[in-house]
């Protein structure tokens, strides 16, 4: 399906089991999207008993472009408004958020500006400041989209938005501004559960990332580190993701 944000189209995947149960939402990483999700949501969805939200961000995927891939400091917190106002045009009052990296991130935002719509949160390699380890593996990533064959690999799923994406991403994140961006203020408002899912090796984040969250958040948190395991946790050990999402959803609901 398509949805209508300010104007653009987006990719939607919805599926309905009930409107008794939540609503899970997944949110992808700076160059995810959701076929980059494989077959995780629905897997999470199915065993919970949940419905099931995924879509692309503007200029992801199969949704439309983005005009430029200049973007303002606050983009992340955009698109939690963006995030808020699908979630009310679907009337989805009970939602689950699953976030991935800038999805973790815009997460966290919108459970603490959109209380009564998000009932919990789970955050994987989120970042809520800029650390120097986060701008060494752009960096990195610049290098290889210049020497490898990295764009073609991302063509795949985003086509002629390839580009525009990846400029996005890294050239936002390595601008001198950039570098001050900070959410931990708007953490003490999440009031919901949280899970903070991190790979010990995380190449984009350290565990300051995961324990100033927890630390700040007021609704009832949980981390889960995982040994050996890098930014992508969902990837490198799904079946152990799945384990603790599972479980952490039913304890709930």
């Amino acid at each position: 399906m398509l949805i209508d944000s300010n104007g653009n189209k987006l990719y939607a995947e919805y599926h309905t089991v009930s409107k008794n149960r939540p609503t899970l939402v997944f949110l992808h990483d700076s160059l995810g999207c959701v076929e980059l999700w494989r077959d995780l949501p629905k897997r999470i969805a199915t065993a919970c008993q949940c419905n099931l939200l995924v879509y692309d961000r503007l200029g992801y995927g199969k949704s439309d472009a983005m005009a430029t891939f200049e973007r303002p400091l606050h983009y992340l917190e955009l698109e939690a408004d963006v995030l808020n106002n699908i979630l009310e045009s679907l009337q989805i009052e009970n939602a689950i958020l699953f976030g991935h990296s800038d999805g973790g991130s815009i997460a966290l935002i919108a459970a603490a500006k959109y209380q009564n719509r998000i009932k919990m949160v789970i955050s994987e390699a989120a970042h809520i400041f800029v650390e120097e380890i986060t701008l060494n593996g752009i960096r990195n990533a610049v290098h290889s989209y210049e020497t490898t064959n990295l764009p073609l690999k991302l063509e795949k799923y985003h086509a002629e938005k390839t580009e525009a994406a990846f400029k996005a991403w890294t050239k936002t994140w390595l601008r001198n501004d950039f570098r001050n961006w900070n959410i931990e203020s708007l953490l003490p408002e999440i009031n919901v559960p949280l899970l903070f899912i991190q790979g010990e090796k995380d190449e984009y984040g350290t565990l300051n990332q995961v324990e100033k969250t927890i630390n700040l958040v007021n609704g009832k948190s949980e981390k889960y580190v995982l040994p050996n395991i890098g930014h992508t946790p969902h990837k490198e050990a799904p079946e152990l993701v799945l384990e603790k999402v599972c479980a952490f959803i039913k304890h709930y609901f």
